[in-house]
Formats: C-alpha cells, structure tokens, sequence
C-alpha cells in the first residue's frame, strides 16, 4: 500500500459502501464537496471500460479553515481525497493521508490540522 493512503475492504455491494462512507465522514464533520465518477467519465470520453471508481472529495470546513489560516495556497492540496473503487469481488475504500501530504508545507500549525484530519478519516475507515 502507498505511503500517502490508508485502506480498507469493507463488506458490501459498491453503493451500500460509498453510502456507508458518506454517513461517516458525515458523523466526523466532513461534508463531500466534488465527486468525480472516473468510470463513467472514461467511458465517455475514451470509451474505455472499467469498474466502479468513484473519488470523494471531502471537507471539514472547521479544520479546512485552520488550514488556509496557516496557509493560503494550501487550497492547492485540499480537499481530502476519498475513494471508493470495486477490485475483483469486493470494495476499497482508500483515503489521503493528510499527514503525508500536509507534511510538505512548513507552516505553524498545518502538522497538527493534519494530525487530526487524519484521526478524523480513521475513524471512518474504522467504522466501515
């Protein structure tokens, strides 16, 4: 597994898990901001074939505020990407580790956001 995601194989058909995930970032104070159907978007626009893939772009405006507070420009590794993608007969559920990626800026305080926002999404791995 990457350095940069954590992951896990929750039991269940790929829509009751991206519901599950939802209602769990929901219960962390996460609202999903964009949502991107990678299989849907190639096939259309290179007819290409593949399995449900879905990317969850989520946010907890709080600590996402904390974030740009310490550093405007970290707009630019926001938000915590989330996703959700059937691999054989099962799901994974994988998500950003905001530790490694916030671990390239050098700004007072962006550390310890990350550290929470990471506590945050493994609790909602954990309770998938």
């Amino acid at each position: 597994m990457p350095t940069y995601t954590f992951e896990t194989r929750p039991d269940g058909q790929f829509s009751a898990v991206v519901q599950r995930v939802r209602d769990a970032l929901a219960s962390e104070g996460f609202g999903v901001l964009t949502e991107i159907d990678v299989q849907s978007t190639l096939k259309t626009k290179l007819d290409v074939d593949m399995a449900p893939y879905l990317i969850l772009g989520a946010c907890n405006p709080p600590l996402a505020h904390q974030a740009i507070e310490a550093d405007p420009n970290i707009g630019a590794l926001l938000p915590c990407n989330v996703v959700v993608r059937e691999d054989g007969d099962g799901v994974v559920v994988s998500f950003m580790d905001p530790a490694a990626v916030l671990g390239l800026v050098d700004a007072a305080g962006v550390h310890d956001i990350a550290a929470q926002v990471r506590d945050k999404l493994m609790r909602v791995r954990d309770s998938l």
